[in-house]
């Protein structure tokens, strides 16, 4: 489905920016750029990598702060400089903090709101513009049902994706080529290492409102990424998508 395609994803070091780079080797994707925040995630970034080779699919680990415009710019150079061009852009890359809001520290907010939307703008920004000299392309935003449907203590959370989906049927409007295509992914509650380490009654709570009765793998949320990334996506356009077992509709 993805056979010779080269795909940047940010956040890719753990939980569904991994789960989608395998899924890319998978699938055929010719090469995939793993973004890692930090040197904290040095190490898991190459153990994504390693898995990527065993698949067939070459790997680069990049790390850059997709908050920094100039880290930003130095990514998108190197995969250019490695692959020549990028076909799928994945916008991953986030973090959480769970405070009520008259708690919220206004530096937490701002930094939430940086890695989401600033690093969304950033990305999508430099890409595009290549994508265009191409005249094709896929991006696909992670953003979450939580946008939608609200959650106590994450108030920046829920604020960022949201702003995120808007901004995604914005740029959709603004695109006018006819193969290239920006979407968003909305997953539900799914076992990636932050509600992994959850109280287990918190987990059986957030189990007990989803109609299939499970919370989601990561192996359950990347075939979407799969598909808007592939010639099988071509006709969806500033759309989100929710795998989220019936917890909330869209």
């Amino acid at each position: 489905m993805l056979k010779g395609k080269v795909a940047l994803i940010t956040g890719c070091s753990s939980g569904i920016g991994q789960g989608v780079a395998l899924a890319y080797a998978r699938a055929g994707a010719k090469a995939v750029v793993v973004n890692f925040p930090n040197e904290s995630e040095a190490a898991n970034a190459g153990d994504v990598c390693k898995s990527l080779e065993e698949l067939g699919c070459t790997a680069l680990a990049v790390c850059a702060d997709v908050a920094s415009q100039h880290e930003v710019a130095q990514m998108v150079e190197q995969s250019l400089n490695a692959f020549g061009r990028i076909d799928i852009l994945v916008n991953n890359a986030g973090i959480t903090h769970n405070h009520a809001v008259e708690e919220l520290p206004v530096e937490v907010w701002d930094r939430v709101m940086a890695v989401h939307l600033r690093g969304t703008f950033l990305t999508t920004k430099s890409v595009l513009t290549l994508m265009y000299k191409q005249g094709s392309g896929r991006i696909i935003n992670t953003v979450s049902q939580l946008a939608y449907k609200g959650a106590p203590g994450l108030s920046a959370y829920t604020a960022a994706k949201g702003a995120i989906i808007s901004f995604t049927r914005s740029v959709a409007l603004e695109i006018g080529a006819p193969d290239i295509t920006i979407n968003s992914v909305a997953p539900g509650a799914t076992l990636t290492p932050i509600l992994q380490s959850a109280p287990n009654e918190t987990l059986l709570a957030i189990k007990a409102g989803i109609p299939l009765g499970r919370l989601a793998e990561v192996d359950d949320i990347a075939p979407s990424y799969v598909f808007l990334a592939s010639d099988a996506g071509r006709h969806f356009q500033g759309q989100c998508i929710s795998p989220n077992g019936g917890d909330h509709f869209l």
